[in-house]
């Protein structure tokens, strides 16, 4: 009787017991041969920033439809950024290939605390889905990295872009209010050519 009862509870117990994760997108794939429109060649870093981005998402590669995966390369030259950026859909695991890397990433409000580090070859960082975060080459020769994203299409928004290169601008009313600065900061600001590194 006494191992009919423990048979019972066990069982309850195993039936209790929830295993979950996350649904997978994948409801079929796409093989697409030949569809290649980018390489993870060197980017040419000779812009305003120093930098150059080259994405490999579901845009350039159609086989990526469905996967939730990403990558990009990231050239710099010297003291070259890739400025601050947010990835409203995917998360970002960078490998620092070559050269150092000054990175960071901001926290939500209310806080707004920020994470920082020196990466150097083969260092590895990871930027939360959606936060702020840069990429800043310290070191005296060339830098290369490597981003894994997890979204086939993770978007960037490059917050300097938007916010003074948005057209038609955003009212300069609300940005002198919303940065605490003079109108003809906000007008210098505006007139600026905000350049765009991928």
């Amino acid at each position: 009787m006494k191992v009919v009862y423990y048979l019972v509870a066990l069982l309850a117990l195993a039936s209790s017991v929830a295993f979950a994760y996350d649904p997978s997108p994948l409801q079929d794939f796409c093989v697409a041969i030949n569809d290649t429109k980018t390489g993870l060649g060197p980017g040419n870093t000779s812009n305003p920033l120093g930098s150059k981005v080259s994405p490999v998402t579901v845009n350039e590669i159609l086989g990526l439809n469905t996967l939730g995966i990403s990558l990009a390369r990231i050239d710099f030259a010297p003291k070259g950024l890739n400025p601050p950026h947010t990835h409203p859909r995917g998360t970002e695991i960078l490998v620092v290939v070559e050269g150092t890397l000054h990175v960071g990433f901001v926290e939500s409000n209310p806080n707004n605390r920020l994470f920082t580090k020196v990466l150097n070859k083969g260092d590895v960082f990871v930027f939360p889905i959606g936060l702020i975060h840069f990429q800043q080459n310290v070191g005296f020769g060339n830098a290369i990295a490597i981003a894994g994203l997890s979204s086939q299409n993770p978007g960037v928004i490059t917050i300097a872009n938007v916010v003074f290169g948005s057209k038609p601008p955003i009212s300069p009313e609300v940005l002198t209010k919303a940065f605490q600065v003079d109108k003809n900061i906000i007008d210098y600001l505006q007139k600026q050519f905000w350049y765009n590194n991928s």
